[in-house]
């Protein structure tokens, strides 16, 4: 990389950060595009080369910031060096996921309040740096599963909007159950919707 290119990736990276600061502590109707260039120390045109406005900023930090949790996980997978099949390797996954947004809360409303299918599928195909994508990890674990899936991106949106819809208020609000209260019975639904798309 060029230091041309490296300096555009620092300015990148600047408003990127800067934005997600404002938008979880300011809120995003609050945040102004003055108000992210001016503490990025850019000028306002300089963010019009790298984003059309507020919302694909948005947009971008939403897939940003997901795949950083996906590929979190996925990391965290492939160092487990326990044997298990597909069923237990997906709720490893998924386990690891709502715990870092346990664990950062303020990451779990920006990215709840803002998460489309569209969105989140930009995330899972979007390698960060030279890394494989979660999407070519879902895959590779697909492949290793014991048994031939159908549908396999309905199976994973499925299980994305039943973790999404459930975990928001028992992790913020301990609503309508502790979170620890709710894993045994979240990821009893997902091995059903798993074994729904097992074909036989």
């Amino acid at each position: 990389m060029t230091k041309v290119d490296m300096k555009k990736k620092n300015k990148e990276s600047s408003l990127l950060n800067t934005a997600f600061e404002f938008f979880t502590t300011k809120g995003f109707s609050k945040t102004s595009i003055t108000d992210i260039a001016s503490k990025a120390g850019v000028g306002k045109g300089t963010f019009y080369l790298y984003f059309k406005d507020k919302y694909d900023i948005r947009n971008r930090l939403i897939a940003r910031k997901s795949q950083q949790v996906l590929t979190k996980a996925a990391d965290a997978l492939l160092a487990h060096t326990e044997p298990m099949g597909f069923e237990d390797k997906f709720i490893f996954l998924i386990d690891n996921i709502i715990n870092q947004l346990d664990e950062n809360k303020s990451l779990l409303n920006f990215i709840s309040k803002n998460l489309s299918w569209g969105v989140f599928k930009t995330a899972l195909s979007t390698p960060l740096e030279q890394e494989l994508s979660f999407r070519d990890a879902y895959m590779e674990l697909l492949s290793q599963s014991e048994h031939e899936m159908r549908e396999p991106e309905l199976m994973l949106y499925m299980i994305v909007e039943l973790v999404s819809a459930t975990c928001f208020s028992a992790i913020l609000y301990q609503e309508p159950c502790p979170l620890a209260a709710l894993k045994p019975e979240l990821y009893s639904a997902i091995r059903s919707i798993i074994r729904q798309f097992t074909v036989i």
